[in-house]
């Protein structure tokens, strides 16, 4: 299964959006927090694993949903499990590389 990236660039800020397919078009909901994984932030090139790595290194901020993009951001050293966060059963993890 792929997942859908898209970056976004701010300023000089790269934004790389990312979440499992499965995820996408959804709302979770849970603990007073709620996350919809909307097709206009999220969906842009479905991409492998291996792209989604390559792609991690040209960026300065992740936002990340799902079981699969973070466990892998997880994986390169680029997410804290520390930092990752369940909404409503789905994870997510928002990081800003130095």
């Amino acid at each position: 299964m792929n997942m859908y990236v898209r970056i976004h660039t701010h300023g000089n800020e790269r934004i790389l959006a990312a979440c499992d397919e499965d995820v996408l078009g959804m709302t979770f909901e849970g603990d007073g927090a709620r996350i919809t994984v909307s097709e206009g932030f999220y969906r842009g090139e479905s991409i492998s694993e291996e792209a989604f790595v390559e792609r991690m290194k040209s960026v300065t901020i992740m936002n990340l949903v799902g079981e699969r993009a973070v466990a892998l951001a997880i994986s390169e050293g680029k997410v804290s499990p520390d930092s990752v966060i369940e909404i409503g059963g789905v994870k997510h993890a928002q990081v800003v590389l130095f």
